[in-house]
């Protein structure tokens, strides 16, 4: 983003109990700040009654560097040598430790400047239950160490996180160039074991085939972080995204929100290519017939809207002989993925186990031949 534009202040992630000044967290059982010094509460004004949808940015005008000075914002950050990951933290913590990979990190007093979120989905799960959903999960894990099983139940509190996303918005409009196949049979005779057989043989007529889709395209999501595996936050999916709040820094009372290190450009990049999957299994719809070819796709692409959100991740990072294991919860469903560790003696027996049950089942056998 352009350093013309002016941030809106850096913001401050806390909210000091009116009875006690400590400082609330949100808490996802009850859906209120929560002061865990005294047992206030309060609400959060205006949670569950969103009346409409959240506003979309225009993609064009934020790659120009043209987005209004509201929609920019500075936030205080911390980044991780290790994995890189960029994660807030309140002006008056100096050091901590990664929640994505368990590296101590100093932290970094400068601010970060970058597109305000507007929306996030509130964590509906608390710490107690995402833990339960991991260990859970872990106990399904027949060849996961046990150390690290028990460690995991015993250790520290997971974090909450909000990892950021891109979603877009966009009218595709397409035409094409293909061959439509209709399978007809023949028959034709085959020597099978020294005799004639007849047999059904399938072949396929192609003709051409043009024509015109379309597809508006909602919210496809695209991840806006390096710090944890594609292939772990692609197996926390689906998110209910009808359920985006608008973004309200009391939600993150109590968490701790990343940075996007994925720009629009190349988040878009991602999203166009989702896109053009899509129109792919619609044009191979529109041309019909038993097969398809195609040959060209033209699309073209217009209103182009985005949205940053923030999604809630409930997060484990356990170094274990020396070796760091890293287990997500989605904090609105419970869905779990992770590394998934290996005990080299539990492999072992089951193999043992194996090779004596084989050995067993051939002594019965050859005992009743």
């Amino acid at each position: 983003m352009s350093d013309t534009l002016t941030a809106t202040p850096l913001e401050e992630h806390r909210f000091p109990c009116d009875n006690c000044g400590s400082d609330f967290r949100f808490d996802p059982d009850r859906g209120r700040l929560v002061c865990d010094h005294c047992g206030n509460t309060a609400e959060v004004e205006g949670l569950g009654r969103t009346t409409h949808a959240l506003a979309e940015l225009d993609f064009r005008a934020a790659v120009a560097d043209q987005l209004p000075a509201a929609e920019i914002e500075e936030t205080r950050v911390a980044k991780c040598p290790n994995c890189g990951a960029e994660v807030e933290f309140d002006s008056a913590v100096h050091a901590t430790e990664c929640p994505f990979c368990a590296t101590p990190v100093v932290t970094d007093t400068g601010a970060h400047r970058h597109i305000k979120p507007q929306g996030l989905l509130p964590f509906a799960l608390d710490e107690a239950t995402a833990r339960k959903a991991m260990t859970d999960w872990l106990g399904r894990l027949w060849f996961a160490p046990n150390g690290l099983q028990d460690y995991a139940r015993k250790g520290r509190s997971m974090s909450g996180i909000y990892v950021p996303y891109w979603t877009f918005d966009a009218q595709t409009r397409s035409s094409y160039h293909g061959e439509r196949g209709t399978d007809y049979y023949v028959t034709k005779t085959v020597m099978r074991d020294g005799k004639r057989q007849n047999v059904r043989v399938r072949k396929t007529r192609w003709r051409r085939a043009s024509g015109r889709v379309s597809r508006f395209f909602d919210d496809v999501l695209v991840l806006a972080s390096h710090s944890l595996p594609k292939r772990f936050t692609d197996a926390l999916e689906p998110w209910d995204l009808s359920l985006l709040e608008p973004y309200r820094p009391e939600f993150l009372a109590g968490f701790r929100a990343e940075g996007y290190q994925v720009d629009l450009d190349p988040a878009f990049t991602e999203a166009r290519a989702y896109m053009d999957r899509i129109i792919e299994r619609d044009v191979k719809f529109d041309i019909g017939g038993d097969r398809q070819r195609v040959h060209d796709v033209n699309t073209a692409v217009s209103a182009i809207t985005f949205k940053h959100v923030l999604l809630p991740v409930w997060l484990a990072a356990y170094k274990y002989r020396g070796e760091t294991y890293r287990f997500v919860v989605n904090g609105q469903t419970g869905r779990v993925q992770g590394e998934r560790p290996w005990s080299a003696w539990k492999i072992a027996f089951a193999i043992l186990l194996a090779l004596v049950v084989g050995a067993a089942a051939a002594a019965i056998y050859g005992a009743t031949q």
